[in-house]
């Protein structure tokens, strides 16, 4: 039988135990509820609904907050333009790091945000492939059938679609690879641009055009937007071809400080940013066809992704900013190339 002494101990500990528990209860019950803004580009819709819909699960569960995640789609580089204009986004999950670089120029976060989550910022990675029509009936196999005459080929614009940067690089870096100069790597992209009838202003806009409009004879393709199409939302239609080489593709994500700070959710916010890298949020990408940077779960859906040759842009330029000078500003490559 227990002694006074010890019982009144052992009933003083349950009620500040008690107290403890009441506090954090109150704590949690205190917590407002929260609303983030994600300010993404066109192809991440359906994977960020699912991402969202876990997140804000798993945050209840661990803070007692409501997390409500709203999305903003479109051309990475309009997208990014709106932010810059007062879009108040918490988070940006953008197609290229220079779109992100050019919103940290405009004061809205440090100009290092790449170094402040693992492998520069990118969770994920995809590239860039071919969609044709089933049967193939061009017979497209590589970037150099692209320029052939009578070749319709349905890619967005550079200035507005990330995506679009990342498909021009790939003929660039095709290009410059198998014919040696820039000056014939100029002529080579020049040639496929010739075989491009409309620029829409980001990637979703061109799969619509390909897929609903019937326009084209092959779409320059994220090769998650691809996989998507021939696997889920159109199977039997189209075909995915695999080019002999293509572009390493690193979409990064970084919250916007200005307006996280200002709105009071930076630690959801980068929570939400830092839950991308969790094995669950990772199996969730590959099932949405993006390239998981998790080894263990890039492993059980190797089958998913075919192995070929992937270039990173950073073997071949300094940074984005030479990137985006030489061929997407005013006065670029690009501009020289397109006069339409």
């Amino acid at each position: 039988m227990l002694n006074t002494k010890l019982l009144t101990v052992l009933l003083g500990v349950g009620v500040v135990l008690g107290v403890v528990s009441n506090s954090l209860a109150q704590s949690k019950a205190a917590l407002p509820d929260v609303t983030l803004l994600n300010v993404s580009y066109d192809p991440t819709r359906e994977f960020y609904k699912e991402y969202n819909a876990h997140f804000e699960s798993e945050w209840k569960k661990q803070t007692g907050q409501s997390a409500t995640l709203r999305q903003s789609h479109g051309g990475s580089g309009k997208q990014a333009r709106s932010v810059i204009d007062g879009l108040e986004a918490d988070v940006v999950t953008l197609a290229v790091a220079y779109d992100i670089d050019v919103i940290a120029e405009a004061g809205k976060l440090p100009a290092n945000w790449q170094s402040r989550l693992p492998h520069n910022s990118a969770p994920y990675t995809s590239t860039i492939v071919f969609l044709v029509r089933k049967g193939n009936p061009k017979k497209i196999q590589d970037w150099s059938d692209l320029v052939k005459p009578g070749i319709s080929v349905i890619t967005p614009n550079p200035k507005t679609s990330g995506g679009a940067r990342w498909n021009f690089l790939g003929a660039w870096l095709y290009a410059l690879q198998n014919l040696k100069t820039e000056a014939k790597a100029k002529q080579f992209v020049s040639a496929l641009y010739k075989n491009v009838p409309v620029l829409d202003t980001g990637a979703r806009g061109s799969t619509m055009t390909f897929v609903e409009r019937g326009l084209g004879d092959v779409l320059l393709a994220w090769e998650n937007e691809a996989l998507l199409i021939t696997k889920t939302l159109a199977p039997g239609q189209f075909e995915i071809v695999y080019p002999s080489l293509s572009v390493l593709a690193e979409p990064t994500v970084a919250v916007v400080d200005s307006v996280a700070k200002k709105r009071g959710t930076e630690k959801v916010a980068q929570a939400y940013l830092k839950g991308l890298y969790d094995p669950q949020a990772q199996t969730l990408a590959a099932r949405y066809f993006y390239r998981p940077r998790d080894k263990k779960v890039a492993a059980k859906f190797e089958a998913q992704f075919p192995k070929f040759k992937l270039i990173e842009v950073h073997s071949i330029f300094k940074n984005w900013d030479e990137i985006q000078i030489k061929f997407f500003n005013d006065g670029g490559i690009f501009d020289g190339i397109y006069t339409r």
